[in-house]
């Protein structure tokens, strides 16, 4: 079954679903300044336009774009700012 989250007034949202090998998210963030929690280690692809990311532990940011991946580990937070709709994939461990 499919499960839509919706974060932040509705200005990121995403679709849970289960890949062969792992749970999964698909999802779009709105342009802004936003900040998420993970509870599992999680890998971020971008799939069009471009997230940049300030990961835990790490003193810069960081601009991935389509293609590109970075991974949280669990029980972490992380801050990320887009100037485009950004759509992604989230695999979770």
């Amino acid at each position: 079954m499919l499960k839509v989250n919706e974060y932040f007034d509705g200005k990121a949202k995403s679709i849970n679903f289960q890949t062969s090998t792992l749970p999964a998210t698909v999802g779009v963030i709105s342009p802004g300044d936003y900040e998420f929690g993970t509870t599992k280690k999680e890998t971020m692809t971008i799939i069009s336009g471009a997230l940049t990311v300030m990961l835990p532990g790490m003193d810069d940011w960081l601009t991935y774009g389509a293609g590109e991946s970075f991974e949280v580990a669990g029980q972490a937070s992380f801050k990320v700012t887009t100037d485009v709709d950004t759509a992604y994939l989230c695999t979770y461990e």
